[in-house]
């Protein structure tokens, strides 16, 4: 069993510490809301007051932060007080470039490092069963493979740093492209008196399938966007996307729509709301209230 310094404790971060406690590790953990460390605390962790007390005996140093610009302010203060030799592991949705910037400057104070961004949200940080895209070497890969197992499902080594970020944001393009024609496919049913839900269901078990169906077309068809995953954070990854295929002169048509309809429902007043809320675009762009809103 390893030390962690594990620094982001949020909605997905809290989570994944408290199951590498319950796996046997040493946890220790800073977020700026001590509230977040008093509930790793609660699970068995400890807490650390910064993040340099996280960091400085860790065998493991784990981040899960929002944007680029946390990983590169923290991963600097790793860089001072994290000791030779440790393994760090970003769990952050980021762009390819800071990976490899951390790859690279982490390289020159003998620190290993893997990007390692995850895919299913708060239900899949909560029951351990996310999916891991891991760029970086074999070795390291290897030797963080105890922490992948202890809150992930799926996790594979894809390529050398920043590659993790770059199977990522094609995640995000697939997962937000799904969203958006799930969306139309229930406003075409609903506008022509088609049974939705029935209709969904026989998609679900067609070539239309996806796990986004299986999971999320009862809640959308009842209009219920509690989030699990936000708008505002789908639009910063979508950003991510467009960044990383304009870097390789990657044409990607179907992308830029999705980054649109996503930025639309952001601009609408929806960031807070689970990504399924494309199916609000979806009504407003055909001019038809929710049911919720007819109702009113």
């Amino acid at each position: 069993m390893s030390s962690i310094g594990f620094i982001g404790l949020g909605i997905m971060g809290g989570p994944m510490a408290g199951h590498l406690v319950a796996a046997g590790h040493q946890v220790t953990g800073y977020n700026r809301s001590p509230a977040a460390v008093e509930k790793l605390v609660a699970a068995g962790g400890s807490g650390a007051a910064s993040v340099a007390e996280a960091v400085r005996d860790a065998d493991i140093v784990i981040t899960m932060l929002p944007q680029d610009e946390q990983v590169v302010e923290v991963f600097t203060e790793v860089l001072e007080h994290a000791k030779p030799g440790a393994l760090y592991i970003d769990f952050s949705t980021v762009t390819p470039k800071t990976s490899e910037w951390t790859a690279a400057e982490g390289a020159k104070r003998g620190l290993r490092v893997l990007d390692a961004p995850v895919s299913g949200g708060e239900a899949g940080a909560v029951n351990a069963v996310l999916s891991i895209m891991v760029g970086g070497s074999e070795a390291d890969f290897e030797a963080a493979k105890p922490v992948f197992f202890a809150v992930g499902k799926t996790y594979e080594l894809v390529g050398p740093n920043g590659a993790g970020q770059v199977v990522k944001a094609a995640n995000q393009l697939i997962v937000g492209g799904t969203y958006a024609l799930i969306a139309e496919a229930i406003v075409l049913m609903e506008s022509l008196g088609a049974d939705a839900a029935k209709g969904l269901d026989v998609l679900a078990g067609g070539l239309a399938g996806s796990r986004i169906l299986e999971l999320k077309r009862k809640s959308m068809l009842e209009r219920d966007f509690r989030p699990g995953f936000r708008i505002d954070l789908h639009h910063k990854d979508m950003g991510i996307l467009l960044e990383t295929a304009r870097h390789a002169e990657a044409s990607i048509p179907m992308g830029a729509l999705t980054a649109q309809l996503i930025a639309a429902a952001r601009a609408m007043g929806h960031g807070s709301l689970d990504h399924s809320a494309l199916l609000l675009v979806a009504e407003t762009l055909s001019g038809r209230e929710t049911p919720n809103e007819a109702a009113s």
